[in-house]
């Protein structure tokens, strides 16, 4: 006689949108992992969803409207839609345009996100569920994974709201940090990003609390970090590729630069110079230390000659004038930043820089984003042309199908270049083994203004 076999529920199934930067991605991770833990499953459309939640983005008015079309979009296609994210701290405004909403919760508000999802759609899961282990979910691809050191920022930039919609700096604990990363590479991850407002600034509230690790006291401070995660190894005994992610140029950078010479972080630095004029760094309430930081520039490139910088700067601030845009331009000329994204200054509710004196018109923010586009695209066309007839290690991002002629492409990214905001490396005739992950040696042959082509060597 055979035993009947046991019938589970049908597990309920939450949708999720996600926007803005890659720390909220990180927070719909740590959600949707939480939610599978507790018997949820995931829909792939609005319409197999009993909740769909969305993330928002609330750091400029732009996002704020890109946010609530999204609401939209699922409150038309589903009807019910929980709002979480950093404009979740305007529950009010939310509320105003779309008042179906269940419910809204801020920033890295994990518990209250669930609880809104246990009411409105209480979980239905069988007795077993919760024996079978299950890995956190993942929102970026299985080889690279987003590392999220801290919460908040201390800084007070006229700009900026962040500290309102996040908090103060509120670090991870170092061991926490080093065993997710280490879980991570062991589960596939091949690059790690890691990322916070202020990754220079990491243990400055904690005192740089040590904690033990591996037999050893290591301490909560970024070059602490940085050298226990360039001591990482995948399962074959490689070295995953580390990232490092919003570094303010404070001294102890320096420190990591060696590092980096050594082969254990990825020799990249994403640093938010945002300007270079003294004068408006100080109305930004931004240090204002340029002649300082170009000299700093020149000692990294001689520690690390491969060492790539990346930067974003904003036009059009509030008493920017013809004189302190020429300042930025010509600070650009001699820094020679590998990789430069510019944006035009938008006032965002709440911040100090709405009250500022001599707002900038708009026709003059497009006409000084035009020009400082020009630069930075001649700068980086001539810094790609001269990788020209190098070999450089490449990660796999996508392997395409092979065209009529049997010749298969696929693009990948160099150390210069991390994911979605920095260029690629499109190659040519790559083996049918070649697989997203993996790191091949790269003879580029060609270059444009933003990517390299070329061949696996």
């Amino acid at each position: 006689m055979n035993t009947p076999a046991t019938i589970l529920p049908d597990q309920k199934k939450i949708g999720m949108v996600s926007l803005g930067c890659p720390k909220a991605l990180v927070d719909s991770e740590r959600i949707l992992t939480r939610l599978r833990a507790d018997g949820y499953a995931f829909a792939e459309d609005y319409a197999g969803a009993d909740v769909v939640l969305v993330n928002t983005c609330g750091f400029l008015d732009s996002a704020k409207e890109e946010s609530l079309a999204a609401i939209g979009e699922a409150i038309a296609e589903n009807g019910r839609v929980i709002v979480t994210g950093c404009m979740g701290e305007e529950a009010d405004a939310i509320r105003a345009v779309h008042p179906q909403v269940l419910a809204v919760t801020g920033a890295h508000q994990y518990e209250q996100v669930v609880e809104a999802v246990h009411t409105h759609a209480p979980p239905s899961q069988g007795p077993f569920v919760d024996l079978i282990p299950q890995a956190d979910i993942k929102l970026t691809p299985r080889h690279y994974s987003y590392l999220k050191i801290s919460e908040g920022c201390n800084h007070s930039c006229a700009f900026c709201i962040i500290p309102s919609l996040r908090g103060k700096l509120a670090s991870r604990r170092i061991d926490a940090v080093l065993r997710e990363a280490e879980k991570l590479v062991t589960a596939g991850t091949r690059e790690i990003l890691v990322i916070s407002q202020d990754t220079s600034a990491y243990g400055v509230d904690t005192r740089h609390e040590p904690r033990p690790w591996k037999g050893r006291d290591v301490r909560a401070h970024m070059t602490d970090m940085a050298r226990e995660l360039g001591q990482l190894r995948t399962p074959e005994g490689a070295a995953p590729w580390v990232r490092l992610h919003y570094v303010y140029p404070y001294p102890h950078v320096d420190q990591v630069i060696p590092l980096m010479a050594e082969g254990l972080l990825t020799p990249y630095l994403d640093i938010p110079f945002q300007h270079a004029s003294p004068k408006v760094l100080k109305l930004m309430r931004r240090p204002a230390n340029e002649a300082k930081v170009l000299e700093r520039l020149k000692s990294w490139r001689a520690i690390c000659p491969d060492i790539a910088i990346r930067s974003s700067f904003v036009v059009g601030f509030p008493g920017e004038t013809e004189d302190d845009f020429r300042y930025l331009l010509d600070w650009l000329e001699e820094a020679q930043l590998d990789r430069v994204g510019a944006f035009r200054f938008e006032p965002v509710e709440g911040a100090a820089a709405n009250a500022l004196p001599d707002q900038v018109a708009d026709e003059v923010k497009e006409e000084r984003y035009a020009r400082i586009m020009e630069v930075t695209e001649r700068i980086s066309a001539a810094k790609l042309a001269s990788k020209v007839g190098r070999t450089l290690p490449v990660i796999i991002d996508e392997v395409g199908e092979a065209d009529e002629d049997g010749d298969i492409g696929a693009t990948g990214r160099s150390q210069a270049d991390a994911p979605e905001i920095d260029g690629a490396v499109y190659l040519r005739s790559v083996p049918a083994t070649l697989a997203p992950g993996d790191i091949v040696q790269v003879t580029i042959e060609d270059a444009d203004a933003h990517d390299l082509f070329g061949v696996i060597a």
